[in-house]
């Protein structure tokens, strides 16, 4: 009886260790199942802030065929070295706060990740519509083909309206951006003929950037050289009287430039304007409603824009200031790229100085001419892409040193770059073959123009 007691209780005992090892099996699967419940939603977190978060939206998109190429928006550190002194530390401090890629990353994080990489690389590509203005600039009193604007008469009048903006005091190769501005100017009108009318307007150079100085630097904008025959002793002293001050009042300016120069019809005058500026307006006004208005009047100027070293914002509303008479938009970083659009003026004039004994140009020169632009542009075409291309490699480096990419990520993402690459070189060949045939049809036609109004054999 005994026996059976002690056999009853171990068999008890081993009942017992078989329901507890059954009920910690039981919880340990269900903890289980929580842990990768609670992992899958980690990794749901992690994924929608990487495609959700604040840093990848806005971004633009990335260009896939030559209009995109041409109207990409400059990126952030676009023209810079990333590994140099001063760009290196902005950069780590721009991605640091990037998330990292996940371990498998889907299609659309990839595509968000090289999207935001792009934004900060993407080069500023030359529109060959902004070329050809300039060949059409060049041939200035060429043909009766042309818009009257673009005919020679008797009186030539040339403003120059300077911004004056505390942001020109920035620094460029050594000098202030407004230090290198008025080297450029003074050389351009101290070579132009004699009988051009000059006349210097400038904005911003009173009171300063704070909102308490607002209205009065919106306000002041002056004529301090006012359609005169170049003086050397009294333009320089108009050039010098002003430093890099307020605030950056375009539609102002150029609603005074309009006041001034309605004396000047374009039946008996040739009217050019230069607007050098290194930003967007700031001072509440509409720039592109008043120079259209200003390129519609019986003054009918072309309004050249020269863009010193502007973000992608001031670029587009530049731009669409020279657009409103069909002028010329040009970004410069330098004061020998400035100095190159004023050399263009120049010759213009220089040649409307023997308009009157020789109304022909020298079509053969003109044709060599345009092919030495395609060259330049050919060449700073390929010089971006390459510079683009070595941007975006070390922004990626960058990237892995941080941890936010591996290597894999990185080979990825150099893929997607070649990809770009090969639009950016089908856009370049489309561009280049469009230019050499308008020029060709361009001068031909001249040609034809100029034989049929003189009745002269033109080679």
């Amino acid at each position: 009886m005994r026996n059976q007691a002690i056999l009853l209780f171990f068999t008890f005992l081993l009942f017992l260790g078989g329901c507890s090892e059954k009920e910690s099996n039981s919880e340990t699967k269900q903890k289980n199942i929580q842990e990768e419940k609670a992992e899958e939603q980690v990794d749901k977190v992690e994924n929608e802030s990487l495609t959700e978060s604040d840093i990848f939206k806005g971004l633009p998109e990335i260009p896939m065929t030559t209009l995109g190429v041409v109207d990409q928006v400059p990126g952030k550190y676009a023209n810079q070295t990333v590994f140099q002194d001063g760009v290196t530390e902005k950069v780590k401090e721009e991605i640091k706060d990037i998330p990292p890629l996940p371990e498998n990353p889907t299609e659309q994080e990839y595509k968000a990740y090289f999207k935001y990489i792009y934004s900060l690389a993407a080069n500023d590509f030359q529109d060959p519509d902004d070329l050809v203005k300039k060949w059409e600039f060049s041939m200035f009193g060429s043909s009766d083909l042309n818009d009257p604007k673009y005919q020679f008469k008797d009186n030539y009048n040339v403003e120059i309206i300077l911004d004056s903006s505390g942001s020109m005091g920035a620094v460029v190769d050594g000098k202030t951006q407004m230090q290198l501005a008025k080297e450029a100017i003074n050389e351009f009108v101290g070579s132009l003929p004699e009988d051009v009318n000059i006349s210097l307007r400038v904005y911003g150079h009173k009171g300063t950037g704070d909102e308490s100085d607002k209205q009065k630097s919106c306000s002041s904008i002056e004529q301090v050289y006012g359609f005169e025959k170049y003086k050397s002793a009294a333009f320089n002293a108009a050039l010098e009287q002003f430093q890099p001050s307020g605030w950056t009042p375009i539609a102002k300016s150029l609603e005074e430039s309009f006041e001034s120069f309605k004396k000047y019809d374009q039946k008996t005058n040739s009217n050019l304007i230069y607007l050098v500026s290194d930003g967007i307006e700031t001072c509440n006004g509409d720039p592109l409603k008043i120079a259209e208005e200003f390129a519609d009047s019986n003054v009918s100027p072309i309004i050249n824009v020269i863009g010193f070293n502007v973000d992608s914002q001031a670029q587009k509303q530049l731009k669409g200031i020279a657009n409103s008479s069909n002028g010329i938009y040009t970004t410069v970083g330098n004061k020998e790229q400035l100095t190159n659009e004023f050399d263009r003026a120049q010759e213009v004039l220089l040649r409307w100085e023997s308009w009157k004994e020789n109304a022909l140009i020298d079509l053969e020169s003109q044709d060599l001419d345009n092919k030495l632009d395609i060259s330049v542009y050919s060449n700073d075409w390929n010089f971006l892409k390459e510079d683009q291309s070595l941007r975006i490699n070390e922004i990626l480096t960058l990237l892995r040193e941080q941890g936010k990419i591996n290597f894999d990520n990185e080979e990825e993402l150099q893929r997607r770059s070649s990809d770009v690459m090969e639009v950016i070189n089908k856009a370049y060949d489309e561009i280049v073959n469009d230019l050499n045939s308008t020029n060709k049809e361009g001068i031909e036609s001249l040609k034809e123009s100029i034989n049929q109004k003189y009745n002269k054999q033109v080679e």
